[in-house]
């Protein structure tokens, strides 16, 4: 397969790398975003011949079903493409639906484009993560792989102001000029991704080890005898060799136990905010469209204060304190704004309907701004990272399968919850995302500053493999000083405290 050699070795290709990922989803944020401000458009109503709430839900939703099949797709493709093509791939889906949602002219038409847009954002959400975890260092992995949420808000941001600034125009360009702007995203990933390496473990599992050790040297910017590149490529030599003893990985086994092993209302306020602010809250159109604007700011202010220093490439929280404390505060905070979203907008009907009405738009602030800080990165780091490499495309695709699922209820429901539940509807946030602190704290290890072999030996027989338990416990190149691994695979509470130190 072509690559360019334009970018150079060490640092220039891992920037690279990280960029064309950002950008990858920022599109993904931009697709998301779009449809907020265009809902209420009145030409675009005119062509979807004003649908009812359900209709409307269905409208917007069938994008996150289109996303549910791309996983499907992607979980039969990506072994066989590679990350590289899957990309490509991806982007040619993108901009064939973009294609069709900006020239359609019928409800019809527009439903099977936001489908097929959103097959083609399911195979890019499963595989940039993957690509991305697969092709930097374990100490910086949560770095990278975290600022590509960050870059979702930067998406988003983008599609509200644009749709604010189209909401002055008169005509079908209003919506359509947003809708196609989506393109400019995908047809910029196509071309960066021609000067970009295949994914090393890829190349390995396939038999291409010379070009795997190439690619490490040339990530690193080092020579093959480099003590880094040589513990990196032993470690996911032997990783294939614990793999292998059972042959190839079936179907079947997927979802079963074997050596090596969504929704809290960010869909409502991302979907469908201006919305809320027009019907619940009782703001005029403009004035909804305007805060809807600054509420998803929110969401990459949240992403920066977690930053070091203000840093273009900054240091992400997750790499030191870890990956299940930021989800359970940020899973309660969550659960809090929701509670209090619920509680001032129920009193419709009553003397101070309006001010208290008025005083939830300040908790829509503080759930963004949560949101963007904590539980929104974590997910997409952690999903790759607990999962064993001859399995990891697939199993990705079957977690993000999940997500975009649940998306689709969400997303198809939310008009009816806005015009008929008001204010019940929130409650039901409220409680699913205080249910995953206990979830979080029970069941999930901490998986911060291990390689990706090392992880997969958490949850490996340590009777069976003493040798590898030994390493994980030494930390080799995370540093991870006197680790230790319960009987469950995860570290111990004393580990996890010197993550947060460290």
């Amino acid at each position: 397969m072509v690559k360019l050699d334009i970018y150079g070795r060490g640092l220039p290709l891992r920037m690279a790398i990280m960029f064309t990922c950002q950008l990858a989803f920022i599109f993904f944020g931009y697709d998301q975003g779009v449809f907020s401000g265009i809902v209420g458009n009145d030409d675009f109503l005119e062509v979807v011949r004003h649908p009812s709430a359900g209709i409307l839900g269905i409208i917007v939703s069938i994008y996150n079903l289109g996303c549910f099949s791309g996983t499907i797709v992607s979980f039969l493709t990506t072994d066989r493409l590679g990350p590289r093509k899957s990309m490509w791939f991806a982007m040619g889906w993108i901009i064939v639906g973009a294609t069709l949602q900006t020239t359609a002219f019928s409800r019809a038409q527009l439903l099977v484009a936001r489908f097929v847009t959103g097959i083609g954002t399911g195979i890019e959400t499963t595989t940039v993560p993957v690509y991305q975890s697969e092709l930097c260092e374990a100490k910086k992995r949560g770095k990278y792989v975290c600022s590509e949420p960050l870059f979702v808000g930067v998406g988003i941001v983008i599609a509200y102001w644009f749709d604010y600034g189209m909401s002055y125009v008169d005509g079908a360009i209003s919506w359509r000029l947003p809708v196609a702007c989506q393109m400019i995203f995908a047809i910029m990933v196509i071309l960066l991704v021609f000067g970009l390496p295949e994914s090393p473990r890829w190349l390995y599992r396939h038999n291409r080890p010379d070009e795997a050790l190439q690619v490490l040297c040339d990530v690193y910017g080092m020579g093959p005898d480099d003590h880094k590149v040589v513990i990196e490529s032993e470690g996911i030599l032997e990783a294939i060799e614990l793999e292998t003893l059972h042959g190839e990985y079936r179907w079947s086994q997927i979802l079963k136990r074997d050596e090596v092993q969504t929704d809290g209302g960010i869909n409502l306020v991302v979907y469908y905010v201006t919305s809320v602010l027009q019907y619940n809250v009782g703001l005029t159109r403009k004035l909804s469209l305007l805060l809807g604007g600054v509420i998803q700011v929110m969401f990459v202010i949240g992403k920066l204060t977690i930053t070091g220093q203000g840093s273009f490439y900054p240091t992400f929280f997750s790499d030191r304190f870890g990956r299940r404390k930021p989800m359970m505060w940020g899973s309660f905070g969550l659960f809090f704004s929701m509670m209090m979203i619920s509680i001032l907008l129920s009193f419709k009907g009553t003397s101070v309907e309006k001010p208290t009405a008025s005083a939830s738009v300040a908790f829509f602030f503080l759930f963004m701004l949560i949101f963007g800080a904590s539980v929104n990165c974590i997910p997409w780091v952690y999903g790759p990272e607990i999962l064993p490499l001859h399995v990891r495309a697939k199993g990705q695709a079957i977690g993000i399968s999940a997500n975009w699922l649940w998306n689709f209820f969400v997303v198809m429901i939310t008009p009816t919850l806005i015009q008929n539940l008001a204010w019940k509807g929130y409650l039901i946030f409220m409680c699913l995302n205080m249910s995953f602190v206990p979830i979080v704290y029970f069941f999930y290890p901490e998986t911060a500053n291990l390689t990706l072999e090392e992880i997969d030996f958490l949850f490996t027989d340590r009777a069976r493999h003493p040798s590898l338990h030994s390493r994980v416990r030494s930390g080799t190149e995370a540093g991870l000083k006197g680790a230790d691994v319960d009987g469950a695979g995860v570290l111990s509470e004393d580990v996890r405290e010197d993550h947060a130190k460290e």
